[in-house]
């Protein structure tokens, strides 16, 4: 574990704004505290606070111009009774002069202001009572259409959330209620008599919790990933001997399967050379392996690439297997996302969490994930790694 420190130099760090802090035995990404929002947030206030006065500014130049314009005619007059008329007439005057100004003034701030803020307090009424479909006209002055945008656009991701759960929670359901039934069948055709206790019966069940405990936990990190509350341990990791881990753990079942399994690096190790976290790392590979082994017949390859970028290490899992559907290619990353329409258990199938908690993996890296596949040639999946760790 190399140590980090506030003083170091090391290329790619800015050592006024990321170190690495000693945290419940775990080294922890802290990223130096600094808020975008509270200078955007002043920089509108600023500009709130100049239009609020030009408002001012602009009612107060009827006045003055009559203000002028009386002092004139005073000025102007011959004798003194006509002044005093011409003040009194001001006078009385004045209070009707003021009444239209404010009145005009008035209906176009209330149509400009008034309006479009008591539509968006009217769609805020409407979110709070559960109805997340509402959105806004962004119409009115600058500053409200604005406003009106960043309505819509959290009313639109808090309805994208709320659809999530309820997906998350249906599928949830869905998986739990398989491995339960035959659980509960088990049990009680042994309680019944319409069973003996065999082995065979005692593993099937066994299989079953491992399965639901393997679903506990893959829910559990896919929870923890997407709050940002994942622990990632930060170090030096040579991709290339990542890569020959992988291909040494599945040797075996390559073998077995009759596939060939190649690993290919281009670069020297100080190329492939990046500062990651090697289990998070290790899982996401070895869940794209595991998958390519699965979809890939006999005589198959499946190809382990590394090569360097500008910006640190792609790593690519490339496979000759039955390929996926170009329809499922934009939902392969969602949770218990799986190509066979039936959700019924193969052998060897997951919890259709894989994809999903190596997507956020990659992400916790700051890297990115992407797939190409085409049906009968096969697919590829490409993984591109920052150098050093997000700032974040």
């Amino acid at each position: 574990m190399m140590n980090y420190s506030n003083h170091s130099k090391k290329p790619g760090y800015e050592s006024q704004r990321n170190w690495f802090h000693r945290h419940r035995g775990e080294w922890v990404h802290r990223p130096w505290k600094f808020d975008p929002h509270q200078r955007d947030f002043r920089a509108k206030r600023r500009t709130l606070f100049g239009r609020f006065m030009a408002f001012l500014v602009f009612l107060a130049l009827p006045l003055v111009g009559l203000g002028i314009l009386f002092g004139t005619l005073i000025s102007t007059a011959e004798n003194t009774p006509l002044r005093f008329q011409m003040v009194l007439a001001f006078i009385c005057g004045l209070p009707l002069i003021m009444t239209a100004i404010i009145g005009t003034i008035g209906a176009l701030v209330f149509r400009n202001l008034g309006t479009p803020l008591a539509k968006i307090m009217s769609a805020a009424d409407a979110v709070a009572e559960g109805d997340l479909s509402t959105r806004v006209d962004e119409s009115g002055p600058g500053e409200f259409r604005r406003m009106a945008r960043s309505f819509n656009r959290m009313t639109a991701e808090l309805e994208r959330a709320d659809q999530q759960r309820r997906n998350l929670t249906a599928d949830i359901a869905h998986e739990l209620r398989t491995p339960l039934h035959i659980l509960q069948g088990n049990l009680e055709g042994l309680q019944d008599g319409v069973y003996q206790p065999s082995t065979e019966h005692i593993q099937g069940m066994l299989d079953e919790t491992q399965m639901l405990a393997r679903l506990v936990d893959d829910l559990q990190t896919l929870s923890l990933a997407e709050a940002g509350q994942l622990p990632l341990r930060f170090e030096p990791l040579d991709i290339s001997e990542l890569l020959a881990d992988v291909a040494t753990s599945f040797g075996g079942q390559m073998e077995t399967a009759g596939i060939d399994l190649r690993v290919k690096t281009v670069g020297t190790s100080q190329d492939l050379t990046i500062h990651a976290d090697p289990e998070r790392l290790d899982q996401v590979l070895s869940n794209l392996v595991g998958n390519a082994l699965r979809h890939t017949s006999q005589e198959g390859t499946i190809m382990l690439t590394a090569e360097p970028t500008k910006e640190g290490v792609r790593i690519l899992v490339r496979d000759t297997g039955e390929g996926i559907p170009p329809e499922d290619l934009p939902y392969i990353f969602d949770r218990f996302w799986r190509a066979d329409k039936s959700r019924r258990r193969k052998s060897g199938a997951g919890s259709g969490l894989g994809l999903a908690i190596a997507r956020q993996f990659v992400n916790a890296h700051g890297g990115q994930i992407a797939v190409e596949s085409q049906p009968g040639v096969g697919t590829s999946f490409t993984i591109d790694l920052p150098k050093d760790p997000p700032l974040s």
